[in-house]
């Protein structure tokens, strides 16, 4: 199907010639990487990383799909992460500031790291801990959870990162699946100013029989009463500072697995997406400094994501500390103890980039720019967004409210912080498809253009690639350093899963189009692009047009079940504050499906809008369109357990059934 791009009309914005003159990254490095791709990788592994063995070989494809990288080298994450940059004379580098969400804080340099990781792996060691073994880490956002990876890393024990906010039931599976021999975990966290639970969790995961856990090392967090189960628990406090602060790590091989991170897919077992070590770190560090710009003596960077999700393992654990990069570690939630949470951090520490999700910007727009214009956030110099397309409205907002902001009561910005719109997977393990700052001329609402050494298409049904103006399906064209080595234990499900569709073409699994200008721009999952009449329609685009409406915040769009058209648009609104003051919701409501008519077309017009207070997203911002789909389509919700507000659905669906019989 063609469509006209949104784009056209779009603005960019070109760098700043300081800022590109200054640039980490520059323009030859495509060049590079085009003349000579997988020379370009070799060239970027051996000047990034430290080899203890030197590799033989950058790729071995000969078993496609599954790739080997850097055939023959040897390293070790950890030592990459931090005993390099003691030994390099920076061990008085601040690694971390950690901020918990009750305004306790604390600072770690690049040698406490070093010597707590050193005693986090000699503890594991004593536990029985190997390498080869699996480690199962159910952790608030505190060091500790670094701490705990970078120890397993530096065994070559594979861990396996559950996010805090999933249940019993998801951790069990999970541990299970993997069948660990450890888990890590605290007796818990805070919520929104209250104590949160989660050793109550691992209890209720390991009381039935049939798990192939030993052990259960228990951070004191939060200081609540928990049981600790004899010969099994114990203590982080008892066990980890008492251990040597030396360490003699071991060399691993790269293609040693790193980690196992599972995707909850919406149906189905969890799929346990595997990483090795010298790609994934390869091309996790490369495109964390150059999609940052990062210059490790002066930033302070901050990445809003929890390590639970892939964005937490490659941009606050293994990409900036490879780099040898400051940053931010936050606890607790963005409203608390109040709105301006994340701009007091920002202006206290003077962050200067700044990397979190496009929900969370629509938060921050609906809250009001206000909020931000009270808080000086002049050392900003790159903004970053993760985890879905972003539309071109929460975009400028992103750059004219905080990109721009010099600080209360003194002009804008000549130059607002560059934006870098990132597309990537937890397959990928990598950003793929991402402006460089300093090189790219920004477009709100865009991605544009893969990083240096990725080759991406668009292409139709048949794996033909479109043209500019079209609208298909976004696939990798060649092998990549940090893609997935496979499902853990399963490797027909990977090939069926990424590869089946097209054969020697990586599925993504995302619709995509290219624009007039050439730029990608990204349309949500596949089963998240509806057919309407036999019309591809992105819920993306959908989302976008409705975001731009005045009297809307935020978006979710669905597809229904529908017996004339196969399937119909439902959208989901948040009105923003003004807006929703008074609002006839009804006749809002119609005028909100005609703008989305004007906007993209008749075909796209939402069979039903329902205005919101809320919509269910998880703790870490993610919408969970399924929940909205299940209500659309008269469904029971099902699971609304890993929502950060569950009882948001019950409203949503009730409003659904007394307005539009569903």
């Amino acid at each position: 199907m063609t469509t006209t791009s949104r784009s056209e009309s779009v603005q960019t914005f070109p760098p700043s010639e300081a800022f590109a003159a200054d640039a980490v990254a520059t323009a030859q490095k495509y060049e590079a990487a085009k003349a000579d791709r997988l020379g370009y990788w070799a060239d970027q592994a051996r000047s990034t990383l430290t080899w203890d063995k030197d590799f033989t070989e950058t790729l071995d494809w000969s078993e496609a799909p599954f790739a080997k990288w850097f055939i023959g080298g040897e390293l070790n994450a950890a030592y990459n992460c931090v005993d390099r940059h003691v030994e390099a004379g920076h061990g008085d580098r601040v690694a971390i500031y950690f901020e918990g969400e009750p305004g306790d804080t604390r600072t770690l340099t690049y040698q406490d790291m070093a010597e707590e990781v050193a005693r986090a792996a000699n503890a594991f060691e004593s536990l029985g801990v190997t390498k080869g073994d699996r480690v199962a880490i159910y952790m608030p956002m505190i060091p500790e959870t670094v701490v705990a990876m970078l120890a397993c890393a530096r065994i070559g024990a594979i861990h396996s990162v559950v996010f805090g906010g999933f249940s019993s039931d998801a951790l069990r599976s999970r541990a299970d699946d993997a069948e660990a021999k450890l888990v890590v975990t605290a007796d818990g966290s805070y919520r929104r100013g209250k104590p949160s639970p989660l050793k109550p969790n691992v209890d209720a995961a390991l009381a039935a029989p049939g798990h192939t856990v030993e052990h259960v090392v228990v951070v004191q967090r939060n200081g609540e009463n928990v049981d600790m189960e004899s010969g099994r628990d114990i203590w982080w406090h008892d066990l980890v500072p008492q251990q040597s602060a030396e360490h003699a790590y071991v060399p691993h091989d790269s293609e040693h697995p790193l980690f196992i991170l599972y995707t909850s897919g919406t149906t189905g077992k969890p799929k346990g997406i595997l990483h090795t070590t010298g790609g994934y770190l390869t091309q996790t560090a490369v495109t964390h400094r150059d999609s940052f710009d990062l210059k490790p003596e002066q930033d302070i960077y901050w990445c809003s994501a929890d390590v639970g999700w892939v964005t937490g393992h490659s941009y606050i654990v293994y990409g900036p500390m490879a780099n040898g990069a400051t940053q931010i570690i936050y606890e607790g939630t963005p409203d608390t103890p109040h709105k301006g949470r994340l701009w007091e951090i920002v202006q206290k520490y003077k962050v200067t980039q700044f990397y979190t999700a496009p929900t969370l910007i629509r938060t921050c727009m609906k809250w009001g720019r206000e909020i931000p214009d009270q808080y000086d956030l002049s050392s900003l110099r790159v903004l970053g967004t993760v985890g879905e397309a972003i539309n071109p409205e929460a975009w400028m907002w992103f750059r004219e409210v905080i990109g721009a902001n010099n600080g209360p009561g003194n002009p804008p910005k000549e130059h607002p912080a560059p934006i870098v719109d990132t597309w990537w997977q937890t397959e990928t393990g990598a950003h793929m498809i991402s402006p460089l700052p300093g090189v790219t001329a920004t477009k709100p609402g865009s991605a544009q253009t893969p990083v240096p050494g990725i080759e991406v298409e668009v292409v139709n049904e048949e794996g033909k690639q479109l043209g500019r103006g079209e609208a298909g399906l976004l696939v990798i064209k060649e092998p990549w350093p940090a893609m997935l080595r496979g499902i853990y234990g399963d490797p027909e499900r990977y090939k069926e899963t990424y590869w089946s569709r097209f054969g020697d073409l990586y599925f993504a699994g995302d619709g995509a189009r290219y624009d007039d200008d050439g730029d990608i721009w990204l349309m949500g999952r596949v089963d998240d692009v509806m057919n309407v009449s036999g019309h591809r329609l992105s819920t993306t685009e959908i989302e976008s047009a409705l975001a731009a409406h005045e009297a809307v915040t935020e978006a979710a769009v669905v597809g229904a079940k529908d017996a004339t058209t196969g399937e119909a648009v439902v959208a989901f609104v948040i009105l923003t504050g003004a807006a929703a003051e008074g609002a006839d919701t009804e006749a809002l409501e119609q005028e909100l499906r005609a703008h989305v008519g004007k906007e993209i077309g008749p075909i796209a017009k939402p069979r039903n809008v329902l205005v919101v207070p809320e919509l269910p997203k998880t703790r870490s911002g993610k919408i969970m369109r399924r929940l909205l789909k299940n209500v659309a389509n008269g469904d029971e919700v099902g699971d609304a357990s890993t929502l950060a507000d569950p009882s948001v659905m019950e409203k949503i669906a009730e409003d659904m059934r007394t307005k539009h019989g569903s």
